[in-house]
């Protein structure tokens, strides 16, 4: 399903379109980005029949030495089942610091970057799964994988997940929503 215009207003159809595939494929894990838990805590209602991890800024992403997400929400979340990862981003992490302080060309943002043509929440999706396998949270099999644009989410792909040490054996089976307009 292709949305008209990328951003929050389509997380619910996501969410719901992402379960109805996940399910359809016999898939039982869920990779969500969530900044603040809003997005986690709707997938809770959704997908009651899924291992969910829940994927978050690293600490000091806003700013420095504070979490993005409520140590409250996280714990409540965690409660519930939800396995919370709160990691540097896959696919810029140093990287951005060096850019910002040299400027230059880096090889693993120019891999972001060409993910971001097909969206920011395609890029998303890719990138927690990284961060998720990288933490130890997922299995290895294919997974249903869920970014947004800003707020929200707005794109969910099946793939199958890799490392960042093996980022090139990661395979995006499906793409089963994304925004045409971003």
């Amino acid at each position: 399903m292709y949305f008209d215009k990328a951003g929050k207003r389509n997380t619910e159809k996501t969410l719901e379109l992402a379960f109805a595939r996940g399910k359809e494929l016999g898939i039982d894990e869920v990779v969500l980005a969530t900044s603040k838990g809003d997005t986690a805590y709707k997938a809770l209602d959704i997908f009651s029949s899924f291992k969910i991890t829940a994927v978050t800024y690293h600490c000091g992403f806003t700013e420095p030495f504070k979490a993005v997400m409520h140590p409250d929400v996280k714990s409540d979340l965690e409660q519930k089942g939800v396995r919370v990862v709160s990691a540097t981003h896959a696919l810029s992490g140093v990287e951005r610091s060096l850019l910002n302080k040299f400027s230059g060309t880096y090889p693993v943002l120019i891999v972001a970057d060409t993910l971001r043509l097909f969206g920011q929440g395609t890029k998303v999706a890719v990138e927690i799964a990284i961060m998720a396998a990288d933490a130890g949270m997922l299995t290895g099999t294919d997974i249903v994988s869920i970014g947004g644009t800003a707020r929200g989410a707005d794109a969910a792909l099946v793939l199958k997940p890799a490392n960042q040490s093996s980022l090139f054996d990661m395979r995006i089976r499906e793409i089963i929503c994304k925004p045409r307009q971003f």
